[in-house]
């Protein structure tokens, strides 16, 4: 019988990625995500390889989550696999410059949205004994860079949270594990600089960054081993990056 696997913020990047990977490899896929029309092509093209149910909601919304969850049919109810993928960073400003408004979509998406889901899910993993919890982190979850603050802040929480899980959930042999990326090509930084495409096209430029396929790749790597093994954090940089400060760039 396939594993599900339920992906959050699976519209694109890593979220994206992994649902193709996954799909590859005959997982089951619940895909979530904001972007209905997103979510629709995803679905056309992974149906054809694996079963595929979309649910459309916003991790920030406790109410919207538990009544996606709850609408799942029969077929997609048992989650084997949660990879809690969803986030976002918003805005590069020093502390006393920051958007309140900013502030909160960082903290409702990356830390209140992993809960909530959790919250949902978890359950029907305690109740069978089994699951694995895949918490997709960053490097500013392990080091604070300058302009960060709110951002490092929120992904240093989910650090700690995928802790509290593995510790709470050990004696209901729960599998967690954390991905602590480096710097990654995705949507990321069009996010973070509001739609400024020039500026965050500079992010990526003069090295190899690390790919969404990746990511993918390893986290299809730590679900796939036998039980017994749990690879509890995993921080992946591109070869060019040394810490969250230090990147080396071709002067060419």
């Amino acid at each position: 019988m396939s594993l599900t696997a339920f992906i959050t913020g699976a519209t694109s990047g890593i979220g994206k990625a992994t649902a193709q990977l996954f799909a590859k490899h005959n997982f089951n896929l619940v895909l979530c995500g904001r972007r209905q029309e997103k979510l629709e092509q995803l679905q056309q093209e992974l149906s054809k390889i694996t079963k595929v149910y979309t649910l459309q909601f916003d991790v920030r919304n406790k109410e919207e989550v538990q009544k996606a969850i709850d609408s799942l049919p029969n077929d997609f109810k048992k989650i084997d696999i949660l990879i809690n993928n969803a986030g976002n960073a918003h805005g590069l400003s020093p502390i006393q410059e920051g958007s309140l408004d900013d502030w909160d979509a960082m903290i409702d998406g990356n830390v209140k949205g992993l809960l909530y889901v959790s919250k949902v899910i978890i359950p029907q993993m305690v109740e069978r004994n089994n699951g694995f919890i895949v918490n997709i982190g960053s490097i500013a979850g392990k080091e604070v860079y300058p302009n960060g603050n709110v951002y490092c802040a929120s992904k240093h929480a989910v650090n700690a949270l995928n802790k509290a899980m593995r510790i709470d959930l050990n004696k209901h042999n729960i599998r967690v594990s954390a991905i602590h990326p480096g710097l990654v090509e995705t949507e990321f930084s069009d996010v973070r600089f509001k739609g400024d495409s020039e500026r965050a096209k500079t992010v990526y430029q003069g090295y190899k960054a690390l790919q969404a396929e990746d990511i993918a790749d390893i986290i299809h790597f730590v679900v796939t081993r036998p039980y017994h093994v749990n690879i509890e954090d995993l921080i992946i940089y591109p070869t060019a990056q040394a810490s969250a400060t230090i990147l080396h760039k071709d002067a060419n």
